[in-house]
């Protein structure tokens, strides 16, 4: 079997793994096996987070509605019951932008959401 030299290869990865360190404190951005450690524990953070981040916003915004909700003189819970029944599919996103641009057409919602619980 013929030898193979791998020092082209491996410097490209590891100059790779250090360009993606750059700005990492300490060791991390200058020794390789550090940045490595580092690189695998970041993308780890940046996968779990990308998911966490839409549980956020949707906690974010439930507390928005729920906030507005309550200033129309009903809660959160009874509201989506309400809205559903009515057939309005607005999505949690947008309710939310709504309740805080334009209480007005929020106030509207909650009534239609109201009327519908209440046949």
């Amino acid at each position: 079997m013929t030898r193979v030299k791998r020092s082209v290869h491996a410097k490209k990865k590891r100059r790779a793994t250090l360009e993606l360190t750059k700005g990492f404190r300490g060791e991390a951005h200058s020794n390789y096996k550090r940045a490595k450690e580092a690189l695998m524990k970041a993308d780890s953070y940046a996968y779990r987070d990308r998911r966490n981040r839409k549980r956020d916003f949707r906690r974010l915004w439930i507390t928005r509605i729920n906030a507005a909700a309550r200033e129309n003189g009903t809660s959160y819970s009874q509201l989506i019951h309400g809205l559903q029944l009515a057939g309005i599919e607005l999505d949690r996103k947008v309710l939310a932008d709504i309740a805080v641009r334009d209480p007005e057409t929020f106030r509207r919602f909650v009534e239609a959401a109201r009327e519908a619980s209440a046949a």
